[in-house]
């Protein structure tokens, strides 16, 4: 090898860490959240609350399967577990549509809905590619007053789950 070509090689091996480092995050390819009424990173994402990198992924809050973490578990996301923020509350009747924007359809197993850790509902989508937006009508049973409600989408191919909480005042 001549000199030349080992000092260009010396140079790109010496920069190259640097360029991964400097060079701006593109959004993963991503996947989905609850869209309506506002989850707590649609809210981010809409600039209603800061909340740090979840404003410009806002459909990346994926975690293993069983979490109950609005972040999913995941620590860049943690703002989204902390109740005490000044999320929007969303006032709902005794039952609630709730839509998902997916960015990324993925074979679905279930789709789930928890209120105080308790399963409220649960649809089954037996392993489908759901379309673009998906959307399930929940019924809240006989609970009322401001609540926090997790939404779960289980991932049929994976052991992970994409999680939303959506802040809401039922009955009121």
């Amino acid at each position: 090898m001549n000199k030349r070509r080992k000092l260009a090689l010396a140079i790109g091996a010496a920069v190259a860490p640097f360029l991964v480092v400097t060079m701006p995050a593109s959004p993963a390819s991503a996947h989905g959240y609850v869209s309506t009424p506002p989850s707590r990173q649609a809210q981010c994402a809409a600039g209603t609350i800061e909340c740090g990198p979840i404003k410009w992924e806002p459909q990346s809050v994926e975690g293993p399967k069983g979490l109950t973490s609005c972040s999913g578990g995941n620590s860049r996301f943690a703002e989204l577990d902390d109740d005490s923020k000044g999320w929007q509350v969303t006032p709902v009747g005794s039952s609630q549509t709730f839509s998902w924007k997916l960015t990324a359809r993925h074979s679905t197993s279930t789709w789930q809905y928890f209120v105080g850790g308790k399963k409220i509902a649960e649809f089954d989508d037996g392993g489908a590619q759901p379309p673009a937006t998906v959307s399930h009508t929940v019924d809240f049973g006989g609970i009322t007053g401001k609540q926090k409600v997790l939404a779960v989408w289980n991932i049929a191919d994976t052991a992970n789950a994409f999680y939303a909480c959506i802040d809401v005042n039922i009955g009121g």
